[in-house]
């Protein structure tokens, strides 16, 4: 279910409060961050003692899936 929105920079710094005043720093991608929150939410929701090798990939998609919505809901708004 990607979607080419990325929805823009998450936390951008204008150029003229960047230490570099050629360019601003535009940060990570909201999309990236949704995905962080949801991951981290995901892996809350296993048991400490929880084997979860070989399930990287999967947690990784669906924390992607996941942002993806969240990106989409937030276009609606």
């Amino acid at each position: 279910m990607r979607t080419i929105d990325d929805g823009g920079p998450a936390f951008p710094v204008p150029a003229e409060q960047s230490e570099n005043t050629n360019f601003a720093t535009p940060g990570m991608t909201l999309l990236d961050y949704f995905a962080a929150a949801a991951m981290q939410g995901l892996l809350a929701s296993y048991s400490a003692d929880a084997e979860i090798d070989g399930l990287e990939p999967r947690i990784a998609s669906q924390s992607y899936d996941m942002a993806d919505a969240m990106i989409a809901e937030r276009s609606k708004r």
